[in-house]
């Protein structure tokens, strides 16, 4: 059950290793004896940053209860997510929800998407009658900048990836869950509309005071929306903090290394004028288990 001082979020020493072959065969660690925390106490965007194959996607779908750990425990409002699920699994869903990186995947392209807000509204038991569901929906909409009249009605093709993303963030909103995981949600909407699906991403936080884990390749867009960054590197957090002091005083090498490939207008300035590229070195990864 929730625990009224626990933490929104905890990862205590959780390592997720995959087999592959037979008969055990070889084992590949995608993270390794992480250790992380959200309190909470104020909603807060949480980017979880690193190169692909870093453990930033595992990590999200532990948080999400699609997988489980192999060591160590992951709790959301203080209860093991597996637990959690097993008690009261639609409730967890409301509680916690995810916004994935094409959102083409959540429609059936044989129904209007009012069909995903119908399911939900009813499913959820969010109204006691379908035209306030309705109005509700309308609500969300509006909230990330879509225009009800425009956007109800039209199957998924119809929408540009920037709507169908808006969309996903709409539905995670009317739930108002208190953790949201949004894995790479910006990678397939053209880049003059990122900055608009970021927005509707902190509005989320305003709106209904949900905490977001960010997953990210992008440290450009991490600094823009996040207020911390947890940088991985090999399944292992190499670095945490406030996302303007990993940016603008990185303190490891492969930290260092990340916001150094950062491209900026100018080639040969880098991202930043003040930031010595670093060059790469042999030193071991700094030890797991870094705080935000």
């Amino acid at each position: 059950m929730t625990q009224p001082s626990a933490p929104l979020l905890e990862l205590r020493g959780v390592t997720k290793s995959y087999r592959h072959g037979l008969l055990g065969g070889t084992a590949t660690t995608a993270l390794d004896g992480v250790d992380l925390e959200l309190s909470g106490t104020s909603p807060t965007i949480v980017a979880i940053a690193g190169e692909s194959g870093s453990g930033k996607s595992t990590l999200g779908q532990l948080v999400l209860g699609l997988i489980v750990p192999t060591a160590g425990t992951v709790l959301v409002h203080g209860e093991p997510v597996g637990d959690a699920l097993r008690r009261d699994g639609l409730e967890f869903r409301r509680k916690v929800q995810a916004i994935f990186q094409d959102p083409y995947d959540a429609y059936n392209p044989f129904y209007r998407i009012d069909h995903v807000f119908d399911v939900l509204v009813r499913r959820f038991r969010l109204a006691p009658d379908a035209g306030q569901g309705r109005e509700l929906v309308r609500s969300s909409l509006r909230a990330v900048g879509l225009d009800p009249d425009r956007t109800l009605g039209r199957f998924a093709h119809q929408l540009s990836g920037g709507q169908a993303q808006r969309l996903m963030i709409a539905r995670a909103l009317l739930l108002k869950p208190s953790l949201i995981v949004a894995d790479e949600p910006v990678s397939m909407v053209d880049a003059s509309r990122r900055a608009g699906i970021l927005d509707a991403l902190r509005e989320m936080t305003r709106e209904v005071g949900a905490s977001i884990l960010y997953i990210t390749h992008d440290l450009a867009t991490a600094y823009q929306v996040s207020d911390r960054i947890v940088i991985l590197h090999g399944g292992r957090i190499v670095e945490s903090g406030l996302a303007r002091d990993v940016i603008e005083r990185p303190a490891d090498p492969y930290t260092q290394l990340l916001v150094a490939s950062v491209p900026g207008v100018d080639p040969d300035a880098g991202w930043r004028r003040d930031l010595q590229r670093a060059t790469p070195v042999a030193a071991t990864v700094g030890p797991a288990g870094a705080r935000p």
